[in-house]
């Protein structure tokens, strides 16, 4: 049986999704194997997942996949490259090859970008640039011009990320395959294609109730009066910790290096909203998500020590029974993370604390704390 694996976030599932599964299944077969490792209460771009991890979970399996795990918080809010890295170390463990998006599918074009963005030649290239002030995105695509390569591959969103797969599939030595295919539509377009929606138009339509045609009947069952989550709603709670933080608990913050920790300290002491704190913080060298990262982990106590640790474990969320038996067999072969419902310190009180602090991202009433301990994962035949 080919397992195959995918990265995901599901923020929410859509058709765009279920269509990569199909045609994942369409290649490999009817008995093939389908595991996904999905973030969880928070998502890569520094925000609350707008829909619960266990219903996302529960609409993946039920459109075609086998067996749902959680990336780990520290990965779900790494950067590219340490959401890439992080996710193809655990797959490594389950699957034969890592299926995702591009706009360039072309797996050899890709391969090619990443083995050159892994080079000493290039590393060097890079260095130059940003000691030019320029921010990482542009500092790398100006590094691999300089070196007489076309960069343009590097210029789409999917295609960024496909080749930060690639560098973590060929960096670790993996033994997966990489499986890139088309990706359709616009990556954060804000109107909704029916049949390739993007994820950020379909996470405006959700709260307003227009979403039902964008989504697979499954899943839209699943979130159906589900609870919105946006981070709006969680302003005032995130202000209060960033106002109650210390000088050094700001310094021990990840991604706040040459000084960054101190300008958004400064700026938390003196503007009214998180926009205005984001906004005076912003530079040309420093991304938006970047920052929206270092903000999300003030916010649930994450420090760049713990980024920088390995997470020792994968949860699972949802699986079927083909599930069961992927699972059973990575179990057999000894290389995947712990799995289980208890999880070494610091990870549980973590893991924890961000399903209590999730709860208040809701757009209607608080959650309760202590959801994170009574949690059960889905399954189906």
């Amino acid at each position: 049986m080919t397992v195959t694996g995918v990265i995901c976030e599901y923020n929410p599932f859509h058709r765009g999704h279920k269509k990569q599964l199909d045609t994942i299944r369409s290649l490999r077969g009817e008995d093939s194997g389908i595991v996904c490792l999905m973030s969880g209460h928070f998502v890569q771009r520094g925000a609350p997942a707008i829909v619960d991890k266990l219903l996302r979970a529960k609409a993946a399996v039920l459109c075609g996949a086998d067996l749902v795990l959680e990336l780990p918080v520290t990965a779900a809010l790494s950067s590219a490259e340490g959401f890439a890295e992080a996710g193809a170390a655990i797959l490594s463990g389950f699957c034969d090859e890592l299926c995702f998006g591009a706009e360039s599918p072309d797996p050899r074009l890709l391969m090619n970008t990443a083995e050159v963005l892994l080079s000493p030649g290039f590393r060097e290239a890079l260095r130059i640039q940003l000691d030019r002030g320029l921010s990482f995105p542009a500092a790398r695509q100006a590094a691999l011009e300089a070196m007489g390569l076309d960069a343009a591959v590097l210029t789409s969103p999917n295609n960024i990320l496909a080749v930060e797969y690639c560098k973590a599939i060929a960096s670790r030595g993996s033994s997966m395959k990489p499986l890139p295919i088309l990706r359709e539509g616009g990556y954060h377009d804000t109107l909704p294609d029916r049949e390739n929606p993007s994820a950020t138009a379909l996470r405006r339509l959700l709260p307003q109730g227009d979403w039902k045609p964008y989504v697979p009947e499954a899943a839209a069952a699943c979130f159906e009066g589900a609870a919105v989550h946006t981070l709006a709603a969680g302003e005032r709670a995130i202000l209060y910790k960033l106002r109650c933080m210390e000088e050094q608990e700001f310094e021990a913050l990840p991604y706040g290096s040459e000084g960054l920790w101190r300008k958004l300290m400064h700026e938390c002491r003196r503007q009214a909203t998180l926009e205005d704190i984001l906004t005076a913080v912003k530079s040309k060298r420093y991304t938006r998500t970047r920052l929206d990262r270092m903000v999300m982990c003030a916010f649930l106590g994450i420090t760049e020590a713990l980024m920088h640790e390995k997470a020792p474990y994968v949860r699972v969320l949802a699986l079927n029974d083909r599930g069961r038996e992927i699972l059973n067999k990575a179990r057999q072969t000894g290389r995947f993370p712990n799995i289980g419902e208890r999880q070494p310190e610091p990870w549980q009180g973590l893991e924890n604390r961000c399903g209590d602090l999730y709860g208040l991202f809701s757009c209607d009433s608080p959650e309760p704390a202590g959801g994170e301990t009574d949690r059960r994962l889905f399954y189906t035949k």
